[in-house]
């Protein structure tokens, strides 16, 4: 059955943060091209429409407005709010939605509010914890984010994690039973086309041809490990002299990291570009030797998939969904993490030795070629949703119940043609109906927040 789905992200392309917004765009086509039909609401972005219709995805873009927030929790919350209005608006205007996907703590405020509101299930992925990034919760805007995250998956009929890693992970730090998580991978688009005329030209910016080149894209913050990969660069130059690294990304370490650089000595052979495209992207990939990925914490690892895709060789660290996208010595290399010493001879053993190279990239590309592809992924993530869909279909769920009665004497008014006053409906809610059509509200819960190990249904 074809579904409508409501996508709430904070991001989404052109404005790329993270991993997110590729995965919530990528996924989001692919359902629409299953037959789904998909509205995506997401913050502004500088140069993108307000509206448009991206490959069959309805994506509203929406301006944060009013009063400047006093930190970023609130700056959320007025997104969140935006998300609500515009989705009561379309709601107003004639669309039903079927389900409410909420992606990340960022979207936590609205997926509630709707799925109270509108009486349809919420569904939230999960890409990563507070408690992962940082390991463990140490002041109190992470306990915030944390205790937002708790919230979100209490609130949600399902959660979907990328890995077993995450599976594992959100079970331990939010308490959830395993029937309440469902694991669903990222998926990958191969790059399209065999290179662009003017690839030997990009690649002598940051490389001479007979010098080879190493790449490092993602966020530039503590967890991706991109210190580790600094300190390696030493012991690789050692043992490989003619190399060259690109670090592509940004984000609030990037100054640390050039100044290590340059206390290390490594400064002219290591060029931070920047943010990277995904157009960038690709050419980097096809002009490098290696890609690396030294990350300490790393819920799935979607850029180290892309790399695969690419047919570029992969040296990740053999931690969270690196140690399931990647076979050790058959896709790629892992190294322990944190080490810059293990890492250096991961990179040093596809440098010296190009056969083993090509054939983890060749075995690579099969591998996410069969296993990765986003229609696979879009089918599972729509089983989900089914899955879901079927149970609240029987639930007793009173403001389901409430809508589902509303809409049925809708039908018989429109079929009928009856028009005569009559009381109001009783509107979707946490509500209580009373026989002469009034409604009164229902009981309060004996406590305003269930207790940290809580894991009811909706």
């Amino acid at each position: 059955m074809k579904r409508h789905i409501l996508m709430l992200s904070w991001e989404y392309p052109p404005k790329v943060v993270g991993g997110l917004a590729r995965h919530v765009a990528y996924l989001s086509r692919a359902l629409a091209d299953l037959g789904h039909r998909v509205t995506v609401l997401t913050q502004e972005a500088a140069g993108a429409p307000a509206f448009e219709l991206d490959r069959g995805v309805e994506v509203h873009r929406l301006p944060v407005t009013g009063p400047a927030p006093m930190d970023f929790p609130g700056w959320v919350m007025r997104l969140n709010l935006e998300m609500i209005e515009r989705a009561l608006h379309l709601f107003a205007c004639g669309a039903r939605f079927d389900i409410v996907h909420a992606h990340d703590w960022l979207a936590a405020y609205a997926g509630k509010a709707l799925k109270h509101g509108l009486a349809v299930p919420l569904l939230a992925t999960v890409h990563a914890t507070e408690h992962g990034r940082n390991n463990g919760l140490h002041n109190d805007l992470q306990r915030h984010i944390g205790a937002v995250e708790w919230w979100l998956t209490y609130e949600a009929w399902r959660v979907i994690c990328c890995s077993r890693f995450m599976e594992d992970e959100v079970r331990r730090v939010f308490q959830l039973p395993a029937d309440k998580v469902r694991v669903v991978p990222n998926g990958v688009t191969p790059p399209t086309g065999e290179g662009r005329p003017d690839d030997a030209a990009f690649r002598a910016r940051f490389a001479a041809p007979d010098e080879a080149l190493v790449f490092f894209l993602g966020r530039l913050v503590g967890e991706k490990g991109v210190h580790v990969l600094l300190d390696a660069v030493p012991i690789i130059l050692e043992g490989h002299p003619a190399t060259r690294f690109v670090i592509a990304g940004e984000g609030p370490a990037r100054p640390d990291l050039e100044a290590r650089a340059e206390r290390l000595g490594i400064r002219g052979h290591v060029a931070f570009y920047g943010y990277a495209g995904d157009a960038e992207r690709d050419r980097f990939l096809r002009a490098a030797q290696v890609a690396v990925f030294p990350s300490l914490y790393e819920p799935f690892g979607i850029v180290a998939l892309e790399a695969m895709a690419a047919g570029t060789p992969v040296v990740a660290t053999a931690t969270g969904g690196f140690q399931e996208i990647i076979r050790h010595g058959q896709t790629g290399l892992l190294a322990e993490p944190g080490s810059p010493e293990s890492l250096a001879r991961q990179v040093l053993a596809l440098l010296h030795a190009p056969n083993l190279a090509d054939r983890l990239r060749r075995s690579a590309q099969r591998h996410v070629a069969e296993h990765y592809a986003w229609d696979q992924i879009a089918s599972r993530t729509a089983a989900v949703y089914e899955e879901v869909l079927a149970e609240h279909a029987r639930c007793p769920w009173e403001a389901a119940a409430a809508r589902r009665r509303a809409e049925q004497e809708r039908l018989r008014e429109l079929w009928g043609g009856l028009v005569a006053a009559r009381p109001a409906p009783v509107p979707p809610g946490r509500y209580a109906e009373t026989r002469d059509g009034a409604a009164t509200p229902a009981a309060a819960p004996a406590a305003s927040s269930p207790p940290p190990g809580a894991a009811q249904r909706p």
